[in-house]
């Protein structure tokens, strides 16, 4: 039925309405139609879309598209990951509480980035799949890559709750957040402050690898691989 006029779709005059009326429409499956010869051409959008979906259903419509926030995610978190590669504790400790105090902040940044690209995994899947350029065993290379990093991510996350909950003290992420209960587990959170420390080196070698990956796929293949990721004002770069 038209919703501005109430014709019926299925009857002569809802069916012939419009130049092409609505069956012919229907079927080529365009997002666009003519409602009824009493309105022009609009965008078709089911009004469960308008009316009828919660708020922040709606309000999710006018966001950025996946791609688009995955751009922002991959290229936010690259610098706490830099930073807590090359980050020295003791040396922080020295500079002063306020460089410690940054460390904490910058672990709660990261940790918070992790956890939201897992959980953006956990309900989509990968946002990429391999081009039509990729020979065989690059196409079984590349979602192991991208899960890798992204599970390699979870995992760090994973292991600085196990240093707050091995602690003997209450570790605050930023100085706010508690990170765990302390069990005061000596001998535990040792062992897993060692874990932590070896799964940073190879999360950079999966990141290291996929880098490669990608701008061997970009100089080699001529695919375009990193322009998938790169912000816009350095496409033409590249």
């Amino acid at each position: 039925m038209c919703w501005t006029c109430g014709a019926d779709f299925l009857s002569p005059e809802g069916r012939n309405s419009g130049p092409k009326g609505h069956r012919a429409r229907a079927k080529r499956g365009r997002h666009t139609q003519n409602l009824c010869a009493c309105t022009p051409a609009i965008r078709y959008r089911k009004p469960s879309m308008i009316s009828d979906t919660p708020l922040l259903t709606r309000l999710a419509l006018h966001l950025p598209s996946r791609r688009t926030r995955l751009k922002v995610l991959h290229w936010g978190i690259l610098p706490f990951f830099l930073w807590f590669m090359f980050a020295d504790l003791d040396a922080l400790r020295r500079m002063g509480p306020g460089w410690f105090q940054l460390h904490s902040i910058n672990g709660l940044i990261f940790v918070t980035l992790a956890l939201i690209w897992t959980g953006g995994h956990l309900r989509r899947g990968l946002a990429s799949r391999p081009g039509p350029k990729l020979p065989p065993s690059a196409r079984a290379i590349h979602p192991i890559l991208h899960k890798a990093l992204i599970w390699g991510l979870f995992l760090v996350a994973l292991t600085g709750f196990g240093l707050g909950l091995t602690s003997a003290v209450l570790l605050r992420a930023g100085g706010v957040l508690p990170i765990a209960p302390p069990l005061n587990l000596p001998e535990a959170h040792t062992i897993v402050s060692w874990i932590h420390v070896y799964q940073f080196y190879a999360l950079a070698l999966i990141v290291g690898v996929h880098a490669a990956f990608h701008i061997w796929r970009h100089l080699r293949l001529r695919d375009n691989a990193l322009r998938i990721m790169a912000p816009r004002a350095l496409h033409r770069f590249l």
